[in-house]
């Protein structure tokens, strides 16, 4: 669940080691179970991309504060792209695992060149963000914090969206059901591309298990149980061919949601490649499901 494909091998290792640990695991302590859990599931890489050339001109760097459970103070790594239109569409970019925001150069390019403006973050414990260990709990926190400088940044509630690749789809599904409470904070879209229902199917699904996944692990993503509930138009994007996710799961999330919705599979698109692959199909999507004008159409 990655901006850019680990090897097959490291992938399937990740999950059998996860799926050994649940079976073999739980009589021994849930507590480091757990912990061990969220290594696995975030798998962060440190330090820079091996492909990163720096960050993109225009691109401003901030630091958003968070005041954690125990009254610590930490940020919150960023990128914020003004869009070349002031006052434009204004998005908040939620990436996946693995990777930081070094690694997502090519995605918020793209998202940019669309005509959003871009704030893009790291949760605690990827890239220049405070250093935890994350959980279900502490991403949601931060894509919660991400979303009021979002606000402040672009006041007009019809011009604010959500993004989210791979786990980010779950973290973003969150947040827009979390945000719709709010009349001040409210979002007008959301875009998911290459993620799923819940955290248990799609780890059984990767490591071709029995085991009753879905109930053992502690963190659960469950987007499913959510997206009905989000009350803004919902875009949905797969690869058809993509390795890590299978596409049935964005089809299960389609069925789920309420219009109005799209659903976009990309033929051949993999885990990480749709927007490039399906661009002008992708930018026509964009530009439909929120009538945001033909400044978000194909290029």
């Amino acid at each position: 669940m990655s901006a850019a494909p680990p090897s097959s091998r490291r992938r399937w290792a990740v999950w059998l080691c996860l799926a050994a640990l649940l079976a073999i695991g739980l009589p021994y302590g849930c507590s480091q179970l757990a912990v061990k859990e969220r290594q696995l599931l975030f798998s962060i890489e440190p330090g820079t991309a091996g492909w990163f050339t720096g960050v993109p001109s225009g691109v401003q760097e901030l630091n958003l504060p968070i005041t954690s459970d125990v009254g610590l103070r930490q940020t919150l790594h960023a990128w914020w792209w003004p869009a070349s239109r002031k006052n434009g569409p204004t998005l908040l970019y939620l990436h996946g695992t693995r990777w930081n925001l070094t690694a997502q150069v090519r995605r918020i390019s793209e998202l940019h060149d669309m005509g959003f403006a871009v704030l893009a973050i790291d949760y605690r414990g990827f890239g220049q963000s405070s250093n935890l260990l994350p959980s279900e709990r502490s991403v949601y926190q931060d894509a919660q914090v991400a979303w009021k400088q979002l606000v402040k940044l672009q006041p007009d509630g019809r011009e604010r969206f959500i993004y989210g690749h791979s786990l980010g789809g779950a973290i973003a599904i969150n947040l827009a059901d979390q945000v719709r409470k709010d009349d001040n904070a409210k979002a007008s879209g959301l875009i998911i591309e290459s993620t799923f229902t819940d955290l248990g199917s799609v780890a059984a699904a990767v490591i071709n298990t029995s085991l009753p996944v879905r109930w053992i692990l502690s963190e659960k993503f469950d987007s499913i149980d959510k997206i009905a509930d989000v009350g803004v138009p919902v875009l949905i994007v797969h690869g058809t061919d993509d390795q890590y996710v299978p596409s049935r799961f964005s089809q299960q999330l389609y069925d789920a949601a309420i219009e109005p919705k799209r659903l976009l599979l990309v033929p051949g698109a993999n885990h990480n490649n749709s927007m490039v692959l399906g661009n002008r199909e992708y930018g026509q999507a964009v530009s439909q499901m929120f009538g945001l004008g033909p400044s978000l159409g194909a290029r």
